[in-house]
């Protein structure tokens, strides 16, 4: 089924009328094709794309099942979309209110001839299943994380520092065909291993660190993340210890994860193991996130989603442990749900690697 469909049997319920697209990713998903600027209304039996001088070109050429406008100072969006609101007799329109800004809604509850209505998590929530086309490009993502894995782990040597690391990560998956990385890369080493989510600096790397690499691309405009953490030589007692420990956390995470769980419960699971294993307080982020367009989506594994697992759900098993002032690890592996329970797409070992 096209993304389109799925969000005109969205408005067949009778809720709204139409929807207004104004975020990225769900015009992304709405069009199956991106495009940097722009407005989408998809009404019950038409959908509408408005953008500006710089993208129409591409938007005529890409954007099938859409009916494309130029915006401009006589056409701004407002006016389009009441036109295409008058057309289909729209009275309620659903809107993102997860990401629409206070300007924007003010401008659009002000000019537009129909009744703003926030529909935010009904508009998200066709994303959290993926069709097998979408499943294809995440796993073509994923090669190329892994094959740029890979040939890191060739490079890696004492006095490069985490932000050289980063870069030649970056390089290596554009050179192997990435449209662009998921997120900025994550390189922590050392005591900055402690920071779950670092920004790679000019810390040089020594013997005897731990190296937390968090990586991913895009491809299609969807997403692969990966994390691995490896030893540059031999690592403490203390955290081989703590590998260990996430290892087998991230082990029960990745076999619970099955259709008909709750996200909290497969949470809790390994946050109370790791705890158990004097770990109390250093696990402090979720299990893990839905990944598709954006790279954090839902559902989330954490202490405060209740949402069930469904067969085509693409997450993330990431838990990890932080320990201020010495270091970290964390291990991920981004899963799609099956009916039997999960296949990672993630396929580099989780054993301790020793550079």
């Amino acid at each position: 089924m096209k993304n389109i469909e799925k969000y005109q049997n969205l408005i067949s319920k009778g809720e709204v009328d139409a929807l207004l697209l104004t975020s990225k990713h769900n015009r992304q998903y709405a069009a199956e094709y991106c495009i940097a600027e722009g407005v989408a209304v998809i009404c019950k039996t038409q959908s509408y794309y408005f953008t500006d001088f710089r993208y129409i070109e591409s938007a005529q050429k890409n954007l099938p099942g859409f009916a494309v406008k130029m915006v401009d100072t006589e056409h701004p969006y407002t006016k389009l979309i009441n036109e295409a609101i008058s057309d289909n007799t729209v009275k309620t329109i659903g809107f993102e209110d997860d990401t629409l800004t206070v300007e924007e809604y003010t401008l659009y509850n002000t000019k537009l001839n129909a009744v703003l209505h926030p529909y935010a998590a009904e508009i998200n929530a066709p994303r959290a299943s993926k069709e097998p086309w979408e499943i294809e490009y995440m796993k073509k993502a994923q090669e190329i994380t892994d094959r740029t894995f890979d040939d890191l782990l060739n490079v890696i040597h004492p006095g490069m520092t985490e932000k050289e690391l980063a870069i030649r990560f970056d390089y290596l998956q554009l050179e192997l065909g990435a449209q662009g990385n998921s997120f900025s890369t994550i390189c922590a080493s050392g005591e900055n291993g402690s920071l779950p989510h670092a920004i790679p600096g000019n810390r040089k790397l020594r013997k005897g660190d731990m190296i937390t690499l968090d990586v991913g691309c895009k491809v299609g405009g969807y997403c692969s993340d990966m994390t691995r953490t490896v030893a540059l030589g031999e690592p403490s007692a203390e955290m081989r210890k703590v590998y260990n420990t996430v290892l087998e956390a991230q082990r029960l995470g990745r076999e619970a994860l099955a259709p008909g769980k709750s996200c909290y419960e497969i949470d809790k699971l390994v946050r109370d193991y790791i705890d158990s294993q004097g770990y109390v307080g250093r696990f402090g982020h979720g299990l893990g996130h839905g990944v598709g367009i954006d790279i954090h989506e839902n559902p989330r594994l954490s202490m405060t989603c209740h949402d069930t697992v469904q067969v085509g759900h693409i997450l993330t098993v990431e838990p990890g442990i932080y320990l201020p002032g010495v270091g970290g690890v964390r291990i991920e592996d981004t899963c799609l749900v099956t009916p039997e329970g999960n296949e990672p797409l993630t396929p580099a070992t989780k054993e301790l690697i020793i550079l």
